[in-house]
């Protein structure tokens, strides 16, 4: 049975899960926003169906839906709720966070004239099914839709902030100077904000809070549907793929003081995970935790996706808190129900998977465990490259696994990493470089929240300078972080903006900053930096051996020291040593790592020598 509002020639047939209901009612809203209420007939499996002659494409509609009410029983039945199907694929504007949305039954008004209704909208004619189009070692791009082109320059005013911007000609010639793989749309899905947010004045910038998984955001994507859709045909053109980062370990509906908005309202019991006595699990920190193996809840997530691939013809997901989908009863596992269907759906199969293998559950740290098909964000790849340019002692022998592809992590066959320094939640790039203290007090919570730790340093001075010799140490810096990750074995990732110096001033949790701290800023951009950046991207698209994702084995490298001698395994335990080349023996590539405060002659093999400046790297390729 197809879920959701299906249009045909005489009228729409909404279909809607509530085993639990006593009566569910169609709500339709006529162009004055006059509602008119169907009661819904029940079927013996727990749906709600009304065939609604006469309604098609553009019609508003909401649900309402009555019965017990005990939250702490996970039953939030209360008709003065409006709701927005699971399903619907449009809605007709942002969702706006109010009190009332949370008031419990009886002490609350009418929600209607506060929610956004749904739209029926017509399945777009089925995109031309393609191999994803992404190289397995290439670069991800990591891009928050609305403050990527804020304050671009070339892209039109009205343009600027939504999906449509980053089919520009002015953005995809920017993609290509970075050899771009593929770009990661952090969400766009339909969210609402925090409560907390909007009496500190403040707005959700990212998206992580998502209400429906269908529906796009009408801020991001104005056009609907058919924006992103025509975004990634023309990103495709340009031989670049689209992962979208999906938010399936949780709603916008939160905690049992949150809003009751669509799930909750109509089978909080299916949708959300529980404890024993009845309380929201929140593996998460963010109030409660979906189910996503429950069948009812796994068929909404194939769904959901699957619409994104045959709609949009997007090239695979990013998937927030990843261990949330293969949570059990008794922790995670990787062959739950949900992983393996992803994975044997024909529409899915060869997507590109990425997961963020952590959250806050019980056995929430999962990296390397996604098994094969999977990439996976390594953040040991990123807090021992911070640690070793900061200057950690004892790092070397770090460096050089991170280097290569992590095996100490995903085995001998292939990388599933994905390399990464930074990423939207942390530090920027420049900011590691410039404070060693996250400083979010734009935040509104007395600077408690966002990381502690970031494996970060200053150059001598917090924050911002204009000690020319901090300046150029903090450049230096970056410099050299992007030479290693540029020149890392397997799947890399860059944020939007790391690329040329974007700076948050400080803030590492930036997520409710919808404004210049965020946005980005291209003219003022530091050219020079962006300028190395499109040189290490031009080099790595012509070294096959940095991008393959197979694991080195023996024989295929040298590890090498300054004087071009094996490493040593004294060396490598030196708890001081800054200094490695790591030589690929058949291309004859060679690169020199200098993380000391001095220049350096490494000598090559084959009798060359290469000096490197201090904390930096050099790269040799013979006949380059």
């Amino acid at each position: 049975m197809i879920l959701g509002p299906v249009v045909s020639e005489g009228g729409t047939r909404f279909s809607v899960w509530s085993p639990e209901a006593a009566q569910l009612w169609l709500c339709l809203f006529d162009a004055a926003g006059r509602e008119s209420r169907l009661p819904m007939l029940r079927d013996s499996d727990g749906c709600w169906h009304l065939e609604v002659a006469g309604a098609g494409v553009g019609m508003c509609y909401g649900l309402r839906a009555d019965g017990p009410y005990d939250p702490a029983s996970g039953l939030w039945f209360d008709p003065d709720k409006l709701l927005i199907d699971p399903y619907v694929q449009a809605i007709d504007r942002p969702f706006r966070y109010d009190p009332a949305l949370a008031a419990p039954r009886g002490e609350g008004r009418d929600t209607a004239a506060l929610m956004p209704r749904g739209v029926v909208t017509a399945a777009l004619p089925p995109v031309e099914a393609a191999p994803p189009r992404f190289d397995p070692g290439g670069l991800i791009y990591e891009v928050q839709v609305r403050g990527f082109t804020m304050l671009h320059p070339d892209v039109p005013e009205a343009q600027r902030g939504t999906i449509a911007a980053l089919a520009h000609p002015a953005v995809i010639a920017h993609f290509k100077r970075l050899h771009v793989s593929a770009i990661e749309l952090m969400p766009i899905n339909a969210w609402i904000d925090e409560r907390h947010l909007g009496p500190l004045g403040l707005s959700n910038a990212w998206g992580y809070n998502p209400v429906n998984y269908f529906a796009l955001d009408p801020r991001l994507a104005p056009g609907g549907l058919a924006e992103l859709r025509t975004t990634v045909a023309a990103l495709h053109d340009a031989g670049i793929g689209v992962i979208l980062d999906m938010v399936y370990n949780h709603d916008g509906e939160s905690d049992a003081l949150g809003p009751t908005l669509s799930l909750r309202g109509l089978d909080a019991r299916s949708y959300f995970r529980h404890e024993p006595d009845g309380r929201l699990i929140n593996d998460t920190g963010t109030g409660n935790s979906i189910a996503c193996n429950h069948p009812v809840v796994r068929r909404l997530i194939l769904d959901s996706l699957r619409h994104f691939v045959t709609q949009a013809g997007v090239d695979g997901f990013r998937f927030d808190l990843g261990p949330a989908l293969g949570r059990m009863a008794d922790g995670f596992d990787p062959a739950a129900p949900l992983l393996q269907e992803m994975r044997a759906d024909p529409v899915l199969a060869d997507r590109i998977m990425i997961a963020e293998p952590w959250d806050i559950g019980p056995g929430g740290y999962q990296l390397g465990r996604f098994g094969d098909g999977w990439l996976e964000w390594n953040d040991r790849y990123r807090d021992d490259m911070r640690r070793f340019w900061r200057g950690d002692a004892g790092t070397i022998g770090a460096l050089a696994t991170r280097l290569t592809g992590s095996s100490d992590i995903f085995g001998d066959g292939v990388s599933r990493s994905v390399n990464f320094l930074a990423a939207h939640d942390g530090f920027t790039l420049a900011d590691l470089t410039a404070f060693e203290q996250r400083h979010n007090h734009a935040n509104g919570e007395d600077n408690r929240d966002g990381h502690g730790e970031n494996f970060s340093w200053n150059n001598g001075v917090e924050g911002v300078s204009d000690d020319v010799a901090v300046l150029a140490g903090r450049q230096r810096d970056v410099m050299a972080l992007l030479s290693t990750l540029f020149c890392s074995r397997g799947a890399i990732m860059l944020t939007a903006g790391d690329e040329f110096g974007r700076s948050q001033q400080g803030n590492n949790n930036a997520y409710a900053q919808d404004n210049a701290i965020s946005w980005i800023d291209w003219d003022g951009r530091d050219q020079a930096l962006e300028a190395h950046s499109f040189s290490l991207a031009a080099l790595r698209a012509e070294a096959p051996e940095l991008r393959d994702v197979a694991m080195l084995k023996d024989g295929d490298v040298d590890w090498l020291d300054e004087a071009g001698q094996p490493m040593r395994i004294g060396q490598w335990e030196e708890p001081g040593r800054r200094r490695l080349a790591l030589h690929y023996r058949e291309s004859g590539l060679t690169i020199c790592v200098n993380g000391d405060g001095a220049p350096c002659p490494f000598h090559l093999p084959g009798g060359d020598v290469l000096e490197v400046a201090a904390r930096s790297i050099g790269i040799r390729r013979p006949g380059r």
